[in-house]
């Protein structure tokens, strides 16, 4: 592994209880300050992947590392180096209901920095921050349960805002979102990346892809890597995506013909 890496990853698999294969043989390599797409129709393994680099999964087979160290649950048994690794990795989940269980929105973005022994005045800094860069003023005294689901998106992303990870994990982010908040997530992934973090995001979306990644790793539906690169090759190649079921030539086409 090179020392520059994020995450490496070497030949992991995964399997659920039951049997249930989640990926197949994954080596991969994400590095520093990248905006890296994982590209990969439904079921496919994203969100397992996701979990396993957040370390709430591990490997069945494989070795996984992070930050030029090995990524295993007797390693995060430690006090200290679960608390570092909590510190620099974030992840925001595919359905924010998973995420979002407390009674305000405030309380939710006091929640972790507070986990994280942050001083109080520091951590109601931060929120006042993540608040206004989400643009949820108006829902601080909310309850998270009867916002709207743009609106749990935004505050699901101001929950981990308030952590100021090094490292974002992000899956499905633009699930269910109308165009404009489409359009506001894919500034808002710019400005983190320019901000010098490092974001993996976890999508079918080609649009979202095309916008935000500065590399790609595609999954088939068989949950392994099968392709790697640059944004311009990766969605150039048709026959690769249509492969993976992540672009249907008829579709484009009728498109085309309207």
């Amino acid at each position: 592994m090179s020392p520059e890496t994020v995450f490496s990853l070497r030949d992991v698999s995964f399997a659920y209880p039951g049997g249930y294969s989640a990926l197949a043989s994954v080596s991969l390599d994400l590095y520093p300050h990248e905006s890296a797409v994982i590209l990969g129709a439904n079921g496919c393994g994203k969100s397992t992947l996701l979990k396993i680099l957040d370390a709430l999964y591990f490997p069945s087979a494989g070795t996984v590392e992070a930050f030029g160290q090995h990524l295993t649950e007797k390693c995060l048994r430690n006090h200290e180096a679960n608390f570092a690794f909590r510190r620099r990795v974030g992840l925001v989940f595919q359905d924010p209901d998973v995420q979002l269980f407390l009674p305000s929105v405030w309380e939710e973005l006091t929640f972790a920095p507070l986990q994280l022994g942050l001083p109080h005045h520091e951590v109601g800094q931060r929120v006042e921050t993540a608040l206004a860069a989400l643009r949820i003023e108006k829902l601080r005294d909310r309850a998270p349960h009867h916002l709207s689901g743009g609106e749990k998106r935004r505050v699901a992303l101001a929950s981990l805002l308030t952590l100021d990870p090094d490292v974002w994990l992000m899956d499905e982010p633009s699930a269910s979102l109308d165009p404009r908040s489409h359009s506001w997530l894919i500034e808002f992934i710019r400005q983190q990346h320019r901000l010098g973090k490092t974001i993996i995001t976890a999508t079918h979306d080609l649009a979202l892809a095309e916008e935000v990644a500065t590399s790609l790793h595609v999954f088939s539906e068989d949950h392994r890597v099968v392709a790697s690169g640059s944004p311009e090759e990766i969605l150039g190649d048709h026959d690769l995506l249509h492969r993976c079921n992540l672009y249907h030539y008829h579709t484009r086409t009728a498109r085309h013909d309207g």
